[in-house]
């Protein structure tokens, strides 16, 4: 029997609308698992790009305050809800290919050299080549890609202009150079947001979409509102909020280990970025209190203190000498002077070990000073360049046990480092004292002399002051070396030189000039003084006890001369020459008096002879 068509047709809706349901169903599961693979995607590159900015320490919470910005800017150019949220997830993700850019260029603080420019110039297209493969729902690859694109066309990386470059990169483009001008970034201190303001005017038209400009401009109020609510917020939820359901949670369970991973990682950066500034700047001044003060600076950022002091080794002395102090109680930590075992830092020297949380009264106490300090906690390294003791480093705090393992290995770091350094600007002092020393007498040599005197006779001109020059040749020097030898000629001049350096002022200098001859510069002396010290000088001289021979003594004596700036002259040339010609006055002068004492000069003849003066 033939069945009726029209009876199948339930059976065949029936089997359409199972197959229908089925259908739907499947889909539903296969969006569901595109959504969640586009959510474990975002995720993984959110907390990735999270990382990265937790890291940089030349821009921290860049990213944070680009997003927050470049929200409030989409909307107010009048892009819908999936643009904006485009724009939210390219904000996070803008400066992710600079993964690939060196860190030492990103945080170099002068001008970038063309090969290292050309370095940044490729982290957009890095970007975009990180993030091509997520499955976003909506357009965000192209606004990584095109951020650096200029409105005049001459941007990167594809040289775009005007309306070929993407909404959303404009945006993002304004938004980014805002916060590069509004912060301190290593190339540059931040400006104030009017000036700002002013430079993103200029660039309309040129690098910048003038439209953009303008809507940016006149929501900026409202735009910082915003990031400043963002930034205040939670960080998980600056980021991008796309997750639903299972995935939410998870999420949500996960922030505070997040964030303390987040936390961790910005520590670990900031280390390294401080550690890199510490080297950077080490080397960039040659003298030891110099190189100090550039050191402790930075090594705030790593190593807390209230107070920091540099300890250089004596070999010879075997001591350890405060040769710098700075912050509290910095006085009293400049006058320590240690033998090697004593106090905190001679132990640290004589053992070559850190000391944690040691006693900073320790060292006061082994001088034998009883001046309070507010200091409770130290913290001492040694300082050591190959296997040479070059001193310690100890930094100190006003709170008791403060300092931990983990700030005693930074120290260690930071120490390894500026042994050199220090060993170093050790050398470059000796070198600069060297070449302004006569070796002979320990005096300040020719060169240090006119170095200090065009400075005191520019202070004199500038002050409407006087300063007097002292020229002065020891008598018969001659026939002391031809006599006694060369030996005795040297050991004469160096007694001269040290009843000079006694007999003037602190403030004043003595200068060994050539061979038998001394210059005194007198500061701020007139010509009656200047006699007086000449007098003076004179004296000190002749008390010297010489003896040339055991039991023979060999008097000495000056000629002397004085000139005065700037009556006598207004260069040191002038002065040295009308010094001189009196000084020989003076010289001829003694000879005649001596000679009509019938004296022989300085006893020598009487040594010729073997005879007592």
């Amino acid at each position: 029997m033939t069945v009726p068509v029209w009876w199948l047709l339930p059976l065949a809706a029936v089997a359409i609308c199972v197959a229908w349901a089925a259908h739907r169903r499947v889909l539903r599961d296969v969006l569901r698992r595109e959504q969640q693979m586009s959510e474990v995607h975002l995720a993984a590159v959110e907390a990735l790009a999270l990382a990265i900015d937790a890291k940089d320490q030349t821009a921290p919470n860049h990213v944070r305050r680009v997003q927050a910005f470049a929200t409030g800017l989409a909307r107010a150019v009048g892009m819908s809800e999936q643009e904006v949220q485009g724009i939210r997830t390219a904000a996070l993700l803008h400066d992710i290919g600079k993964l690939a850019v060196p860190e030492h260029i990103l945080a170099k603080p002068g001008p970038l050299t063309h090969e290292e420019f050309q370095k940044v110039r490729t982290h957009p297209q890095v970007g975009a080549d990180i993030v091509g493969s997520v499955p976003f729902p909506y357009p965000v690859t192209p606004l990584i890609l095109y951020h650096h694109e200029r409105w005049d066309g001459r941007g990167y990386p594809a040289g775009l202009k005007e309306d070929e470059i993407p909404l959303g990169a404009r945006v993002l483009c304004i938004v980014d150079y805002f916060d590069a001008l509004t912060s301190d970034r290593p190339y540059h201190k931040g400006i104030s947001e009017d000036a700002a303001i002013a430079l993103i005017q200029q660039e309309a038209g040129k690098a910048l979409d003038p439209r953009v400009v303008d809507a940016f401009v006149s929501n900026l109020p409202e735009l910082s509102r915003a990031a400043d609510a963002a930034m205040q917020a939670d960080p998980r939820k600056a980021g991008v909020v796309l997750q639903t359901g299972e995935g939410a949670r998870t999420l949500a369970a996960g922030s505070v280990a997040e964030r303390s991973v987040f936390q961790d990682i910005a520590v670990a950066h900031r280390e390294i970025y401080a550690l890199y500034q510490i080297s950077q700047s080490m080397g960039t001044s040659l003298g030891v209190s110099d190189s100090m003060t550039l050191i402790t600076s930075k090594l705030s950022d790593l190593v807390p203190f209230s107070a920091g002091a540099l300890f250089l080794y004596s070999n010879t002395k075997d001591t350890l000498q405060c040769r710098f102090a700075t912050g509290t109680d910095s006085e009293l930590l400049q006058q320590l002077t240690l033998k090697s075992g004593q106090g905190l830092n001679g132990w640290v020297a004589r053992n070559r070990r850190p000391l944690v949380n040691a006693r900073p009264s320790a060292d006061l106490d082994a001088m034998g000073s009883k001046a309070p300090t507010v200091l409770q906690s130290a913290l001492v390294c040694p300082l050591i360049f190959g296997e040479r003791l070059i001193g310690t480093m100890a930094v100190y705090h006003t709170d008791a046990s403060f300092y931990t393992d983990d700030h005693r290995r930074l120290l260690d770091r930071v120490c390894e480092q500026a042994a050199a350094v220090i060993h170093n600007a050790l050398l470059f002092e000796q070198t600069q004292e060297e070449s302004l020393t006569d070796p002979l007498t320990g005096l300040p040599n020719t060169r240090s002399m006119f170095q200090h005197l065009t400075r005191e006779l520019a202070r004199a001109d500038r002050l409407k002051a006087e300063v007097s020059l002292l020229v002065m040749d020891l008598n018969d020097f001659k026939e002391i070396n031809d006599t006694c030898g060369h030996h005795m000629g040297d050991r004469a001049l160096r007694e001269v030189a040290a009843a000079l350096r006694a007999t003037i002022r602190p403030y004043d200098m003595c200068v060994r000039y050539a061979g038998d001859e001394f210059i005194v510069v007198l500061s701020g002396c007139g010509r009656d003084e200047a006699e007086q010290r000449r007098a003076e000088l004179q004296t000190a001289v002749e008390r010297i006890e010489f003896e040339a021979r055991p039991g023979r003594r060999l008097p000495l004596s000056i000629a002397a001369g004085v000139s005065v700036f700037p009556h006598d002259g207004d260069t040191y040339e002038a002065l040295l020459a009308q010094a001189d010609t009196r000084m020989y006055q003076d010289k001829g002068a003694r000879k005649a008096e001596l000679a009509a004492k019938s004296v022989l000069p300085l006893g020598v003849e009487e040594l010729r002879h073997g005879t007592t003066h």
